[in-house]
Formats: C-alpha cells, structure tokens, sequence
C-alpha cells in the first residue's frame, strides 16, 4: 500500500543529503545525491506514495522548488530563522535533513512564499538594482574613509566629481594611497554607468505591470518603491488583512505578557496587567520595512500626509509612533488600491483602511 512519506532536503552546492520518514515517523531512507536537476528527479521517481518535501530557504532555494514541484504532492521551502529544533543535538548534515522532514511531518514549518512566473523577471531586476547600488554606495564610503583617515575632512559629493578629483588627490602626499584611491575612482565610475542601466532596467520592466501604476498614484511611492513593491509582495491576496502585511513588513509591534489569567471568587478572570512593547517584529522582509518607512519620513513634511502626522502629534503621540502610524497607513492604502484596482483618494486617508 502506498503511503505518505516525509522528505528532508539539505542542499548544498555540489550535493544534496536526503531524509526520507514514512507516516509513523520512522526514518525509510538516508542518502546523498548530487545537487543537479536530473539526479534529483530521479530520485524523486524511485520513490513510491505521496512525498511531501521540505527545505530551507537559501540561495539554490526557487531553483530547486521549481525542479521537484511537478514530482511531489507539497513542497515547503522553510524559514530556517524558525527552525529551532535544528539547533538542538549534533549538527551534521543527515542529521538536518532529518530533523527537517520530522517538522514537516508534525506541520510546524511556516513557508516562504516563492511567487508567480509574471514577475519573476522583475525579481532578479530589482535585485540587480540593489546590489549595484550598494556597491556604488560601499566604494564611496571607502573614499571617503581613506580621506578621513588622513585628516582631510570630505563634506559633501564633490570628493566624487570628476572635475575636482585631481585637486583632492594632490591632498594626499603617499604614492601608494593616491594610487590606491584613483583605483577606486576607476571602479566607482564603472559602477555608476551600471547602476543607472538597472534602474531603467528595472522601471521599464516594474511599468509592465498594472499594479505599478495603481501604486504611483499614492504620494511618496515613486517609480523605484513602486517597482521594489511589485516585485516582493507580488500579489496582494498574500494578505487578508493589513495587520498581515505590517507583520511581513516588520511594522508589527511585539508584545509581551505573563501570568495572563488570575482567579477572582473563584472564576477564571484575564488580569488587567498591561502590556509590555518589545519594539518592532525583526523577522520581516526588510525591503519592505525600508520602503514604507523612507515613505513615511519623507511624507511626513508635505501633504497630505503631514497634516494626518500633525493630527496624530496633537492627540499625544510621539514623533517616532507618529511616523510608524503612517508607515502602517501607506502600507495599507497601498493593499487597498492594489486589490480593490482603484487609484488613491486623499479624501479616505483619515479612515479606517
């Protein structure tokens, strides 16, 4: 009689170690196969009954999902930030794909989202962009360091300008760090040129998509947050409700409590102890986190959302809880225009989203 069984997979660049559990939780299987498409199919094929496999989320991640998910009845690519069991006992590779496919078995893994083919292009643009743009960023940080350690003080971007780079090099007086910092020149006029291609890159691509320009619409969400948006909640029905999105964006606020209940003439009771904040959830998507919270900050000094931050501020709230009350809020206009397919309406800022 064919059977459910649980599969563990902890991949690596060249192999790809296999826990195989069948419905009682006994281990079946142990082996390592080579990580390349054709050899885990055919594993995957040898095996017998409705596999159900699971692995964490990394670099080979979508790679591998988008491999086994025509062989298998499920298959979870895992948040490894929630797999505590993993951190228990002698770590060893079988024993990770073990312990994998026994969470998986008793339905404690919370998946990653791996998103839909439409905007798959989009993705690996935006990510491009990113990673072009913290080059550029880090090469004029090292600029600048190499500068400042030399007591030569480098306000402002003119140190980067092309028109004044001879003046600033003759600052300094040892060969080997003019030479060092005109190389640095170099890669940072290379990196600039490729930066503004994967920015038009990623735009063009981010203009494609109806939801990008239902999104521009809303103030402070310009072309470039628009695209990141696109490209990381992909589809807004991800999220029923906007406390989803907030938790995901890292907006959710973190509370803590102890002894919740008390006994009062004999009666279960809740206490009315209150409350304790712990900060912000930090396991989130921090892209997200980023993009609403620029938002909010730049928002918050022209209308129409400086007068909602003022109307908070009058009420008693801090500054800083103002601004995370915005950033909750464009969140969330943003997931009402994108599902209900409307455009913003300045009006229907002060209600309940």
């Amino acid at each position: 009689m064919k059977c459910d069984k649980y599969i563990g997979f902890d991949v690596h660049q060249a192999t790809t170690v296999v826990a195989v559990l069948n419905a009682e939780g006994k281990v079946v299987l142990e082996t390592i196969v080579t990580t390349e498409a054709a050899a885990i199919i055919r594993f995957l094929q040898s095996l017998s009954g409705s596999l159900h496999v699971t692995l964490e989320e990394s670099t080979q991640a979508r790679w591998m999902y988008d491999v086994v998910r025509g062989y298998v009845s499920e298959v979870i690519v895992c948040d490894p930030r929630r797999n505590k069991l993993l951190g228990e006992g002698s770590k060893a590779d079988k024993s990770d794909a073990r312990k994998l496919a026994e969470l998986l078995r008793a339905g404690l893994l919370r998946p990653v989202y791996q998103g839909h083919e439409a905007t798959r292009e989009l993705k690996e643009l935006v990510r491009g962009y990113e990673t072009l743009s913290a080059d550029t960023q880090r090469m004029m940080v090292r600029i600048k360091a190499i500068y400042r350690a030399h007591g030569i003080r480098t306000s402002g971007s003119g140190v980067y300008q092309q028109k004044q780079r001879e003046q600033w090099l003759q600052l300094l007086t040892e060969p080997g760090t003019r030479q060092r910092v005109s190389w640095l020149y170099e890669e940072l006029d290379q990196l600039r040129p490729l930066r503004k291609q994967a920015k038009q890159a990623m735009l063009a691509e981010g203009r494609k998509h109806q939801a990008f320009r239902l999104l521009r619409t809303i103030p402070q969400l310009g072309p470039i947050r628009c695209a990141m948006l696109v490209a990381t909640v992909d589809t807004p029905y991800r999220f029923r409700t906007k406390r989803q999105l907030w938790a995901y964006s890292g907006l959710a606020i973190v509370t803590s409590m102890s002894a919740e209940y008390e006994i009062k003439a004999g009666r279960v009771v809740r206490s009315r102890k209150p409350l304790a904040t712990r900060g912000l959830n930090r396991n989130c998507n921090r892209r997200l986190k980023e993009l609403f919270i620029s938002a909010a900050v730049a928002g918050s000094r022209s209308e129409p959302y400086h007068s909602y931050v003022a109307g908070l501020q009058r009420k008693g709230m801090r500054t800083e809880m103002a601004r995370l009350t915005l950033a909750r809020k464009i969140a969330a206009v943003a997931l009402r225009v994108w599902k209900k397919g409307e455009t913003f309406d300045p009006k229907k800022l002060n209600s309940t989203t």
